[in-house]
């Protein structure tokens, strides 16, 4: 039986053609059977992308070709192609989409001026002599960090990355400027960015998790300082660091513990993505966002109408 891996990476890079560079990973993925969402900018490349695990392993190889990529970290999760609905290579702005193109500097060694990186032994290290000085700030969307998080982490009120900026000079946070910061998002792309824009706006010691929550997890698993699931953007829609992991989350309508994230049953007008537990996401009743239009939609197809 074949065996099937899906693979997180990022590289920040100077690249002169980003479309050439998206048509040969395009036709490198399509060449391998691989699918998945890659993202090319003139600052690098974010991807994940999923297939059978010789083939993930050809992936590497031919990507790490291109010089900017050669020391390109990939890091490994279960799944695989069947995760993904298709695959998509796209040319973008960004590779993370903050709204701060023309503020990202790159050059060979990554983002000019971003946090400093810890690895996951650093960052214990790091809370043991600072204690509770330290800061964990999420770097992802508020609705990710419902089911995990770093403990006591703050989780700004953001919905996209596009509104991260506004937050940070909201002056929410000032008061987190002389602290340590220590910045964390799924698997480290975010930060990268993230750290620099706060670093630009005065905050004095902003730190990364090298690799993000998938590398402290894997260090950690459920016996560190992170709790409960990872929210994952494919078919699986989170993962966990072992079984001994705790619910962080709870259902929209019973208020149950739950990891279990559904899309809005009115498909029509919502895109939005809800935290309902398996036994409400099975009544069309409860199988919607909890916006009012929603469940006025759920009501009807509950009753037939």
């Amino acid at each position: 039986m074949a065996i099937s891996k899906i693979l997180l990476y990022y590289r920040f890079t100077p690249i002169a053609d980003p479309k050439a560079v998206m048509l040969w990973q395009r036709d490198l993925c399509e060449s391998l059977g691989l699918r998945g969402r890659i993202l090319v900018s003139e600052h690098g490349i974010n991807g994940t992308v999923g297939g059978d695990i010789d083939a993930c392993k050809r992936y590497i190889r031919k990507t790490r070709d291109y010089p900017g990529f050669r020391d390109m970290e990939f890091k490994w999760s279960e799944g695989g192609a069947e995760d993904f609905p298709k695959l998509s290579v796209k040319v973008r702005d960004e590779i993370v989409a903050f709204n701060a193109a023309g503020e990202i500097k790159v050059d060979e060694n990554g983002i000019m001026g971003g946090g400093v990186h810890l690895k996951p032994e650093e960052v214990n290290e790091l809370v043991e002599s600072r204690g509770d000085d330290v800061v964990f700030f999420d770097g992802r969307n508020a609705m990710e960090a419902q089911i995990g998080r770093f403990r006591d982490a703050v989780v700004p009120d953001v919905t996209t990355t596009h509104d991260f900026i506004d937050e940070l000079e909201s002056g929410k946070y000032d008061w987190m400027k002389d602290r340590p910061v220590v910045t964390y998002c799924t698997g480290g792309v975010r930060c990268e960015i993230l750290s620099s824009l706060m670093l630009n706006r005065g905050f004095r010691e902003v730190y990364q998790i090298d690799g993000g929550i998938v590398r402290y997890g894997e260090k950690y698993g459920n016996s560190g300082l992170w709790e409960g699931s990872l929210y994952v953007f494919d078919k699986r829609m989170h993962m966990e660091f072992g079984e001994d992991y705790t619910q962080l989350g709870h259902c929209l309508h019973c208020g149950g513990h739950t990891n279990n994230f559904i899309n809005c049953l009115n498909e029509d007008t919502c895109r939005k993505q809800a935290l309902v537990c398996e036994s409400c996401a099975a009544q069309p009743a409860t199988a919607h966002c909890g916006r009012p239009d929603c469940a006025e939609v759920a009501a009807g197809v509950a009753s037939g109408a």
